[in-house]
């Protein structure tokens, strides 16, 4: 596949057979990308696939082993993410790079800070007006003066993006922008992302969501295992074409569901009641079977699932595990119990990021490793964690020294829920489990979570995407401003009958 025939002056960005490794494992092999100016581009590829490391390779932050980058004609080699900077290459990650204890301003004013001449007193007047100024040409009203902690996450975004523009970026790379945006934010960064094509910046954007990809971009890119294994137009291109490039298989049944029979209930909560969040919530689960919760923006899904693990006090209300009332709820006892949380948050909550792969795969498990002297049986230890990363394919050049930081979102996601299995829990709160996580991952946990529900576990599988329910559940649970407002069996399943449960009239 091809773009057809454009020259080389078409193309603000040319990369050519680039290759990096870390340690033996080739991460990048010969890869080529073209970026035309003032397009849209889209680049797709599992978690795993060599997308980030391929742009940071690009921003300077990882130096290639072999190949040539060109930017407008002229051969780039950047030695910094500063020397990307200064190319007018900008980044907008999934995790923004604000500070959330600043102002907006002062965010802007961290990296350039305009002075006075000849005393080089800082400019801050002109700060103002330029922020000011940047903000504007999108079109929202934000104070300049405002904490980047008290603007939600697509005012957040928005800040970023502007921040970014005010540099003079000719190419913009965004990064699974948006994962923690609503449809509403969605839709106002897809139109700046539009306009600041149509102002000739060229755009970059990196997403496993297909249906943004083919809603947003021109051309597309496909990697796979490190490899660039198709470049087209969009409109040579189906999702299902571009679903096979990327996983290298034919996914006929995204849903898989195994024969399985529903036992007692394991898990019983009633009357769950916290003021202002939670209003007497009851819910049950069977041996064997997978519950989805579903609920729009606010709904207090996640603030359910925090309370019935205990990491959130409620006021009233009990919990039962196995036919017993538990007395103290807590995170130690609920794990005690067998019941496991994986958190929506597994940056901040699921992961420590600055640790190895393997450290953070046996956290819940170290007292089973300690031999006599207590000391970490190291065997056990690499034993229990390379099982684990065969069994969820965790793509890893070296378990004993990769930051789990350093993975992919898709293979962060295979830690947590590696972390859980270890526990051999047998009651699971999944909450948004394949969040950012690309269509051959999901496939993988789906399997995963059928696997367990076969061998006997029971599973709260809390989600936004009504889809993976109807297509994962055994029932649906539906919640609207704190109380549970509705519950679908599978032979009911509509996505119009879930959203008449879960919308405000």
């Amino acid at each position: 596949m091809g773009n057809g025939m454009s020259s080389n002056e078409d193309y603000i960005l040319r990369l050519e057979n680039i290759n990096k490794s870390f340690s033996s494992i080739k991460v990048l092999i010969d890869i080529n990308l073209k970026l035309r100016k003032g397009s849209i581009l889209g680049l797709c590829g599992e978690n795993g696939a060599g997308k980030s490391t391929l742009m940071n390779v690009l921003g300077g932050v990882y130096k290639r082993d072999s190949g040539k980058i060109f930017l407008n004609n002229k051969e780039f080699n950047p030695e910094s993410p500063r020397d990307a900077q200064k190319a007018g290459i900008a980044f907008i990650h999934q995790e923004l790079n604000l500070f959330s204890n600043l102002t907006v301003v002062q965010n802007f004013m961290i990296e350039n800070l305009p002075v006075k001449k000849p005393i080089r007193l800082i400019d801050e007047q002109s700060i103002r007006n330029s922020t000011k100024k940047a903000l504007e040409e999108f079109g929202e009203d934000i104070s300049i003066t405002s904490l980047i902690s008290d603007l939600d996450m697509g005012h957040r975004q928005l800040v970023e993006i502007a921040k970014e523009t005010s540099k003079n970026a000719r190419i913009i790379i965004f990064d699974e922008p948006t994962t923690s945006l609503s449809n509403k934010e969605k839709v106002t960064l897809f139109n700046i992302i539009r306009r600041l094509s149509k102002k000739g910046v060229s755009i970059i954007y990196i997403s496993h969501i297909l249906d943004d990809i083919f809603e947003l971009c021109e051309d597309i890119v496909v990697l796979r295992d490190g490899r660039t294994v198709g470049t087209d137009k969009k409109e040579n291109l189906s999702k299902h074409q571009v679903i096979r490039m990327m996983v290298n298989t034919e996914i006929n049944d995204m849903y898989p569901r195994v024969t399985k029979t529903l036992g007692e209930n394991v898990f019983s909560a009633k009357n769950i009641f916290r003021k202002d969040v939670l209003h007497d919530i009851a819910l049950d689960l069977r041996r064997g079977e997978i519950v989805g919760l579903f609920g729009l923006m606010g709904a207090g899904r996640s603030e359910l699932v925090r309370a019935l693990f205990g990491v959130d006090k409620f006021e009233s209300g009990t919990i039962t595990v196995n036919g017993n009332d538990v007395k103290k709820i807590s995170p130690i006892t609920m794990k005690k119990l067998g019941v496991a949380y994986i958190t929506e948050d597994r940056r901040n909550e699921g992961l420590l990021i600055d640790k190895t792969i393997k450290a953070n795969i046996v956290l819940s498990i170290l007292k089973k490793l300690q031999g006599r002297n207590r000391l970490i049986d190291k065997t056990k230890e690499d034993s229990k964690s390379s099982g684990m990363i065969k069994k969820l394919t965790i793509k890893t050049y070296d378990q004993n020294r990769q930051k789990a930081g350093q993975l992919s979102g898709g293979n962060q996601q295979k830690v947590v829920i590696a972390k859980w299995l270890l526990t051999e829990s047998k009651i699971l709160f999944l909450d948004e489990p394949t969040r950012g996580v690309d269509v051959g991952a999901k496939y993988e946990i789906y399997n995963y979570i059928n696997q367990l529900a076969s061998e006997g576990s029971s599973i709260l599988f809390v989600s936004s995407e009504m889809e993976e329910l109807m297509g994962v559940c055994d029932r649906i649970l539906i919640m609207k401003k704190g109380k549970i407002t509705g519950e679908l069996k599978q032979n009911e399943y509509s996505q119009e009958k879930i959203l008449e449960m879960a919308i405000e009239w």
